[in-house]
């Protein structure tokens, strides 16, 4: 485990940019012309990003975010 210490500016600029990369992320996502190959990794990584969201972000903020289950 690792841990980080991390002042309320530097908290602000990582949900910020954590949020912009999600936001990206599922744009890309919902883009028909991506390869279907592709979208499980970007599945991943937004996973990823949403688990870096939640530690530093209120439950709130992490709810706007949460990936709908898609049934296709």
């Amino acid at each position: 485990m690792l841990g980080l210490l991390i002042n309320v500016a530097e908290q602000r600029e990582m949900e910020y940019l954590i949020k912009r990369e999600l936001e990206e992320n599922l744009f890309d996502l919902e883009d028909e012309r991506i390869e279907h190959i592709v979208k499980p990794a970007m599945k991943e990584r937004y996973q990823l990003l949403f688990r870096l969201l939640q530690r530093v972000a209120s439950p709130e903020d992490c709810m706007k975010y949460m990936l709908r289950k898609q049934t296709k």
